[in-house]
């Protein structure tokens, strides 16, 4: 099933909106440019060992980071103007000789040693007009499809434009576009790619275009509605809606759905693309201590791809290291999560969880210019599981508050022509984050 759409019609729809909610409030009496400002500061120490068992070296990188963020106010009026700008160092402290490319820190230059040190900074101008925020320069950007990886040493930007309005109480509506990424190993741009297809030599997407609408306007209950195209690659669509709802002070029931609809558009980069992916999830609460389950489903013979070292994938089996994502996979997962503050240890939160899924290889377009890599003659049953267990403590007090302590480990396994794709692994990763509000 195929889906027209044209953004520039979305567009003209989106600033009618802006426009007619643009009588909604006066932002005159807001702080300043000065008064409005702030700084914060992070710094990220991070190890990873991915240990593929069919490898005779280790893929373990060790990394320090800092991350400097400003953002101005806005001056004074119907009409503000202000700044943001952001500065970032990656430091190695080890990752070589054979055992670099766990994704932490930048690709060795060719004698097996990440380099020592990769930075980069940046800025953006932003206007604000009633209700409506006009961003243009490099932005931090976090939605279902466009969201900028923040799971290594740095994060990911984008280079584009963007506009967020909130006129109405409850709904967020916003779009844009970006041409070019930070990835978060990397101190260059680069044009936007896919996490799983190939594209062909020289060939690359100009922009990403998307727009978007949130609404939490009930207790307990949120949707979201985006549509995306990343020129000559892929239309896609999401949909979400999830549910809270507290039976008394001790039980709550959450249980929550993700669509995704991908198709191929323009010069179809990738070849040919037809995707529906979603997931459900149920999550009981009972004090400190939650249990989710979720089953998770791709129909497409491609996988579902999103955004090179993107975030944006707002599905519920996507783990520490699979997405479970295969062409035509179905997988579920049971989640135990606790927080300890029921043991007097506030700060300290635990989650283990156990996923397992299913593909079918056999029927990926062994031509496809994207996604041949996927297509195995013996991958009819293909399986793998995962297990995760995630233990993180953020102190709550004293000289070191809000400091974090996160440690992460995983363990992939699979099966029946699944190996085609990827090798057994077993991943290990500590963080340590210290973030710092300067004023």
């Amino acid at each position: 099933m195929r889906f027209p759409f044209r953004f520039s019609s979305l567009f003209v729809a989106f600033a009618v909106t802006m426009s007619a909610n643009a009588h909604a409030t006066d932002d005159s009496t807001d702080a300043g440019f000065v008064e409005g400002s702030r700084l914060n500061l992070n710094a990220r120490n991070y190890y990873m060992n991915r240990n593929r068992l069919q490898q005779t070296d280790d893929n373990i990188e060790w990394g320090q980071g800092f991350l400097g963020v400003f953002e101005s106010g806005y001056t004074t009026g119907t009409v503000g103007f202000g700044i943001d700008a952001h500065a970032m160092l990656g430091l190695k402290l080890d990752g070589g000789g054979g055992t670099d490319n766990s994704s932490i820190l930048p690709v060795s230059d060719g004698n097996g040693k990440a380099p020592e040190s990769f930075s980069t900074a940046g800025g953006t101008l932003k206007m604000r007009a009633f209700d409506t925020e006009l961003k243009a320069g490099d932005l931090f950007l976090a939605n279902p499809v466009i969201a900028g990886g923040e799971t290594r040493l740095l994060p990911q930007t984008f280079r584009g434009a963007s506009l967020t309005n909130h006129s109405v109480d409850g709904v967020m509506i916003e779009g844009g576009q970006a041409s070019f990424t930070k990835p978060y190993n990397q101190s260059g741009h680069t044009r936007i790619g896919t996490s799983y297809g190939s594209l062909p030599f020289g060939e690359d997407s100009q922009h990403l275009t998307w727009a978007g609408v949130a609404w939490n306007g009930l207790p307990g209950l949120s949707s979201s509605l985006y549509a995306a195209e990343l020129k000559d690659i892929w239309n896609q669509y999401y949909y979400d809606l999830d549910y809270v709802y507290a039976l008394n002070n001790l039980i709550s029931l959450n249980p929550g759905l993700h669509i995704y609809h991908t198709q191929d558009t323009g010069d179809a980069l990738l070849g040919n693309i037809d995707n529906n992916t979603w997931s459900l999830h149920f999550t009981v609460g009972l004090g400190n201590h939650s249990v989710t389950a979720a089953y998770q489903r791709v129909n497409g013979n491609t996988p579902f791809d999103y955004i090179s070292q993107g975030d944006s994938i707002f599905l519920d089996n996507s783990q520490q290291y699979s997405d479970f994502n295969g062409p035509n996979e179905r997988s579920w997962k049971l989640k135990y999560a606790y927080d300890f503050v029921g043991l007097g240890l506030p700060g300290l939160t635990s989650a283990v969880s156990y996923s397992r899924g299913k593909l079918d290889l056999t029927k990926v377009d062994p031509e496809s210019p994207g996604y041949s890599a996927w297509y195995s003659v013996d991958g009819k049953n293909a399986k793998h599981w995962e297990r995760d267990i995630d233990l993180k403590y953020v102190v709550q007090s004293g000289q070191a508050k809000d400091l974090a302590l996160r440690l992460q480990w995983a363990t992939n396994r699979g099966g029946n022509g699944y190996g085609a794709l990827d090798q057994d692994t077993d991943e290990y990763r500590v963080i340590i984050d210290y973030p710092i509000n300067v004023f």
